[in-house]
């Protein structure tokens, strides 16, 4: 599967995961499927992860129903959950494979006090419980 991610978007993921650092940062991205997933929008959200959000990241449910009412209010479809790795690579952890739903991507992004290291997107696989890589165009 390929992602493309609007270049607007791009900035505005990496900007949140440099605002946000030493903590992660989250976020939803929305738009459609044309033989890829096509990213135009997103919106960050507040990490509500209890202690320490240097490691984890939480959403809260109800940003989850704000998310769906949004990706409506833009015609578009919610289709991937971005957060940040600060000083640790874009490789989906153990906890994110615990967490994962099928279909979404999952897009992670290793940050740095200063700059922005990798993107890179992750699909849990149908059949096995395992993430596979997904390729990231602009």
């Amino acid at each position: 599967m390929f992602v493309q991610i609007k270049k607007n978007v791009m900035t505005g993921i990496f900007n949140h995961a440099l605002a946000d650092f030493p903590n992660e940062c989250c976020g939803f991205l929305y738009g459609i499927e044309k033989g890829k997933r096509i990213i135009d929008h997103y919106a960050p959200v507040i990490n509500e992860q209890q202690g320490d959000q240097r490691r984890r990241f939480a959403i809260d449910p109800i940003d989850y129903l704000r998310a769906e009412r949004q990706a409506l209010e833009w015609d578009s479809q919610l289709v991937s959950i971005y957060h940040s790795h600060p000083l640790h690579p874009a490789q989906a952890s153990e906890h994110d494979l615990a967490q994962a739903m099928p279909w979404f991507s999952y897009v992670i992004v290793s940050v740095f006090p200063d700059h922005i290291r990798e993107i890179r997107s992750w699909r849990l696989d149908d059949q096995l419980p395992e993430f596979q890589e997904e390729s990231i165009t602009h």
